[in-house]
């Protein structure tokens, strides 16, 4: 420890009778947020935060299965009845993943219609997007068919090259494009998925560049899953959302942008997602750890809208109705699927 100068330090309190130095020049009012005594300029003006943002529910994806969470939603019935609940309870959007016997993912045209057409039926207003990758032989086929059922207000571009967990995850430049353009015939809206800040260049050369997508346009951005932007640590996570997000201002300034609550980052990526303006989607499909420094399992699709209603409260946002979502994602006021179905069953 250093050595004191006591005696110096006992003159200084006798020279300034043991009080700070306080000069209240603009008394009687000597602190205003939004102004000055000294000249009638606004000082802090409310910050430029959207105050509608959507909350969509992704119900399941195509990896989890029960041994990583047992609540995961796996059959069409558990898949609908969970949207279903989370509609009820608020969601302003859905994101549908569809499984087979043995709960893997599949792209059946008549399993996508059992889950969303009775949806579309008692909640006609709600933005549904669903996920397509063909990733074997004959599912480009039943993507089509799903597409051309009109089930889907919105559909991912996956713009990346990368690993997911053990898997290479890659979208050849020509599938990416065949399938924007397949979207855009069927009139759905497409959606581009980054993983990574490289990913957002990909969108750049392929989709935005040749016209294919135009901006402003939507982007969902699913860091910290294995493979993507790492977000191990708070730092990281801050950091890598924001280089991601400035990557996309730089090719698209009005784009509307939804962040993933992915991989053990979930709940705190969504909630800085919130305080930057974005919009957030919350759900089984990209995780089911609650928060980042604990092992809570999620226990269900309604667990994680709930914890999506609290960042909203405390962040001072609001939940953007269906309607408000359709009208911020440039979708048409209601959806107008009129088909029953019965030319999907034959396509399993």
């Amino acid at each position: 420890m250093t050595n004191i100068d006591w005696e110096r330090v006992q003159a200084g309190l006798d020279r300034e009778k043991h009080k700070m130095i306080w000069r209240p020049y603009g008394a009687p009012e000597i602190m205003n947020l939004e102004t000055s005594a000294f000249h009638d300029g606004q000082i802090s003006e409310p910050w430029d935060v959207p105050q509608k943002m959507i909350v969509s529910v992704a119900i399941t994806g195509a990896f989890f299965q029960h041994k990583q969470n047992p609540n995961q939603p796996i059959t069409p019935e558990e898949i609908r009845e969970s949207a279903r609940e989370v509609a009820l309870a608020g969601a302003s959007a859905l994101h549908i993943h569809v499984r087979d016997d043995r709960g893997y993912n599949v792209l059946s045209p008549r399993r996508f219609h059992e889950v969303i057409a009775p949806l579309h039926k008692e909640f006609p207003t709600m933005p549904i997007d669903g996920c397509l990758v063909p990733a074997l032989a004959g599912e480009w086929e039943t993507m089509e068919a799903v597409m051309a059922s009109k089930l889907l207000d919105a559909a991912p571009i996956n713009a990346t090259a990368t690993y997911i967990g053990d898997s290479l995850f890659v979208k050849p430049a020509p599938v990416i494009m065949e399938k924007t353009r397949l979207i855009n015939q069927h009139g759905s809206t497409p959606e581009i998925a980054v993983y990574t800040d490289a990913d957002v260049a990909i969108a750049k050369r392929f989709l935005i560049s040749s016209g294919l997508i135009e901006t402003p346009a939507l982007w969902l951005v699913l860091p910290a899953l294995p493979g993507g932007s790492p977000m191990d640590n708070t730092r990281q996570m801050i950091e890598g959302l924001t280089r991601i997000v400035s990557s996309i201002r730089d090719v698209d300034p009005e784009g509307l942008i939804m962040v993933c609550a992915a991989g053990r980052a979930s709940t705190h990526l969504a909630t800085q997602a919130a305080l930057m303006g974005l919009h957030i989607r919350v759900g089984m499909e990209d995780t089911y750890y609650k928060w980042p420094h604990r092992d809570d399992i999620l226990t269900s699709n309604l667990e994680a809208l709930q914890l999506a209603q609290k960042i909203a409260e405390v962040t001072g946002r609001d939940i953007a109705t269906p309607e408000e979502a359709r009208a911020l994602m440039g979708l048409p006021d209601t959806h107008e699927f009129n088909g029953d179905g019965s030319a999907l069953v034959a396509l399993g």
